[in-house]
């Protein structure tokens, strides 16, 4: 095709996209027109349209809440933007789905209300980000029925309030970002842009532009295999908000093909699915709670990949059970939109019993079956401290069995409890106040620790080999480099042992010139008991673990408090660090094997064998 031709074309076709969607609404993620698929879908399938009355049940006991006040909380007035995008992004779809006045009424003025706040807190630009996407859908979706008065009034607000701040060097550092803040603040002004896009068409599609170039760097971060740096929570933050992105320009073939091929990106959803262990508790390394539910963006990446066992968690959260837990959820709306397509009755569980990802937090995650919640669950995790919302946790891991987390991670603590301390949380330098916290530095990680010292914040643990052999389903990572001024060499394996229980191996050097006192924790919330030289107890709901021991060097079996001494630290009630200490001598290399046995479960220290002959791929 002759290229003059071809670009005569694109320009010819861009200004008629540009003059139809001028003038049309709605047009973000649900067309006009498109609510009766929805309908449909809510008439043949049981578990939709319990979703679907739950949500017009919420959207009942939004009508009689107090109105929104724009209250901070430190730095944050995030809490009153997500409670706006959960109001007017539930009654704007109950009001499509049902044409009950009662929603379009509440919906405008949760709209009007925010809209005459003084501003939306660009000082911490997720505030406006949020904000701005919630009130554009409610713009966008109810436009047809909104007076001339309060159209002015929120268009108005969405320009001045939400995307003329993102103009200002002060605020739109996020641009450069290659972590949660860039998918989280593009989206919200994308959804910004198509909102008003006919108010001013050049500036809507600078700011489209510029997001879509923007948005591309933490999506990089996926490469090569679909792990998320910043953890399972943060998967759920920035990648939904990414999918929203995504889906609402992919609605209108706004051109960004380019996007979803980022290598990794779409292939992301089976790291956030194997993620979640048998106990259905999530392997909440870094700044994330270890809760788990329903994720909307789950249904996107079914849909584009025509994987429909990628909703395996999310079918079974989809019932009484979880109620409260997806009605929290201020992007439910967006499942009913792009789960359209999905009979959650025919859904399959995964074939892959196992899953492991490279990229800047390495993991492995591996499981002796989906169906059964008594299975053996192990995440292990490398990477380095240094990256965004991470701990000091390299080679950390979880353990699920007999429906219990016997090795649990205490994840994040509430930032404003630190702030209002005045700690300095938001630097990773070796010297940064962040490691005074008693969650975030080694110490209370299932990891290592080495002559009592804080892990080396440059050191970064790659996941070096990994076999999904049944026999022994295992993965190991190299943290030389976290502990590189105190070992020669530092290796981990995890496996789960012919489907019958764990062992954690560890292969240390030290150096030359120096003893190397090696501290081994696992946390947990289970009773323990020290039973022998090398064996250990664990008591959990009735449940029994053991942990035994071995290696040539005699080691010392210790437990150690979770309370800390600093008023800034969250209690941590009914949890014990358990391990042993033991001392390397210098130039010295040694092996630790850590058992852990669920009831019936026997160790044969005659099967123990070096790392290099682990079974790999």
């Amino acid at each position: 095709m002759n290229k003059k031709f071809t670009i005569l074309l694109f320009i010819v076709v861009f200004q008629s996209w540009n003059i139809i969607y001028a003038q049309q609404h709605p047009h973000i993620l649900l067309l006009d027109g498109e609510e009766e698929s929805l309908q449909k879908m809510t008439y043949s399938d049981r578990m939709w349209a319990n979703l679907h009355q739950d949500i017009l049940s919420e959207c009942d006991k939004m009508l009689s809440l107090p109105q929104l006040q724009r209250e901070k909380i430190g730095m944050r007035l995030l809490h009153v933007s997500r409670e706006s995008l959960h109001r007017i992004f539930y009654l704007s779809y109950a009001y499509r789905m049902t044409e009950e006045e009662k929603y379009l009424e509440r919906a405008e003025k949760e709209m009007l209300t925010v809209s005459n706040f003084t501003d939306w807190n660009p000082s911490h630009f997720l505030d406006v980000a949020e904000m701005t996407l919630g009130v554009s859908i409610g713009y966008d979706w109810l436009y047809p029925q909104l007076s001339r008065e309060s159209r002015k009034i929120i268009s108005n607000a969405i320009i001045q309030k939400g995307l003329t701040p993102s103009l200002d060097k002060k605020y739109n550092w996020f641009l450069d970002a290659k972590h949660n803040w860039n998918q989280v603040c593009n989206a919200g002004m994308v959804f910004g842009a198509l909102a008003v896009y006919e108010e001013d068409t050049t500036f809507c599609k600078s700011i489209i532009d510029r997001s879509i170039q923007s948005v591309s760097l933490p999506m990089r971060e996926y490469d090569p295999d679909g792990a998320y740096p910043e953890g399972y929570a943060y998967w759920e933050y920035g990648t939904s908000f990414n999918v929203l992105l995504l889906s609402a320009l992919k609605k209108i073939d706004y051109p960004c093909d380019a996007l979803s091929a980022i290598p990794g990106f779409i292939s992301t959803a089976k790291y956030y699915q194997q993620m979640v262990g048998s106990t259905g508790t999530s392997f909440n390394y870094s700044d994330c709670g270890d809760e788990s539910g329903l994720t909307p963006a789950m249904f996107w990446f079914a849909d584009k990949s025509g994987d429909s066992s990628l909703l395996w968690n999310e079918k079974k959260y989809i019932n009484s059970e979880y109620r409260d837990n997806y009605l929290a959820n201020r992007l439910l709306p967006a499942a009913m939109i792009w789960g359209s397509k999905m009979p959650l009755n025919q859904i399959q569980a995964p074939e892959n019993l196992m899953w492991t990802g490279k990229g800047t937090t390495p993991v492995a995650l591996m499981r002796t079956s989906w169906a059964d919640e008594n299975a053996i669950y192990v995440g292990l995790k490398g990477g380095t401290a240094g990256s965004n919302h991470a701990h000091m946790d390299a080679g950390s891991f979880v353990m699920d069995a007999d429906g219990v987390r016997w090795a649990m991670d205490f994840g994040k603590q509430d930032y404003e409890s630190l702030e209002s301390k005045k700690l300095q949380i938001w630097s990773n330098s070796q010297d940064s106040e962040r490691w005074k916290v008693f969650r975030y530095n080694n110490y209370v990680h299932n990891t290592l620790t080495v002559n009592g010292k804080l892990h080396n914040v440059t050191g970064y643990a790659p996941l070096i080999s990994s076999s999904d052999n049944p026999q022994l389903m295992n993965a190991i990572v190299d943290l030389s480099t976290v502990f590189k001024n105190d070992l020669s060499s530092s290796k981990r394996g995890i496996s789960i042992v012919d489907k019958r229980y764990v062992v954690i191996q560890d292969e240390v050097e030290a150096n030359a010139d120096s003893v190397a006192l090696i501290r081994w924790s696992m946390l947990t919330s289970a009773d323990v008991k020290i039973t022998g030289k090398n064996k250990v107890e664990l008591k959990k709901d009735g449940k029994t673990l053991r942990m035994e021991i071995a290696g040539k060097l005699p080691v010392e079996i210790k437990t150690w408090s979770t309370q800390s001494p600093n008023d800034y630290d969250a209690p941590n009630p009914g949890t014990t660090v358990v391990g042993f200490e033991c001392q390397v001598p210098k130039g010295k290399k040694a092996f630790f094997t850590v058992a852990l046995l669920p009831e019936g479960a026997k160790f044969n220290k005659k099967e123990i064998q070096s790392l290099n002959k682990w079974e790999t791929k």
